[in-house]
């Protein structure tokens, strides 16, 4: 008999534990059940708040999704920008000429210019 008890009392715990803890479910409820205007009009504040709130919650996670992905972006502008100048310089170290041996040596041929111009 005392089992029984026990298992009874348990029962009726969780029972009541898992309603009490529905309604502090927050959520969109179905308002057309209520019966009373002023029931309905509670019923539909409380789901305009819940909207606001998951609204309000869900543009600060965007906000902060769209202040990273800025933040890369301009992290990627500073290296690209590095990477065009390192570019720049070695097509400009391309472009000249490489010292020879041959080149002094033709300069050494070559006729001394005259200084003055006459």
């Amino acid at each position: 008999m005392r089992g029984w008890t026990f298992l009874a009392l348990t029962v009726a715990i969780i029972s009541g534990a898992a309603k009490a803890t529905a309604q502090d479910v927050p959520g969109i409820e179905i308002c057309t059940a209520e019966k009373t205007m002023e029931r309905r009009t509670s019923c539909l504040q409380s789901n305009v708040n819940f909207l606001q709130q998951t609204v309000g919650k869900l543009r600060n996670e965007q906000q902060a999704r769209v202040d990273a992905v800025t933040r890369q972006v301009d992290a990627l502008k500073v290296t690209v920008a590095s990477l065009q100048k390192t570019v720049e310089e070695l097509q400009a170290a391309q472009k000249k000429p490489a010292p020879t041996k041959d080149a002094p040596a033709a300069s050494r041929d070559a006729p001394a210019a005259k200084e003055g111009g006459k």
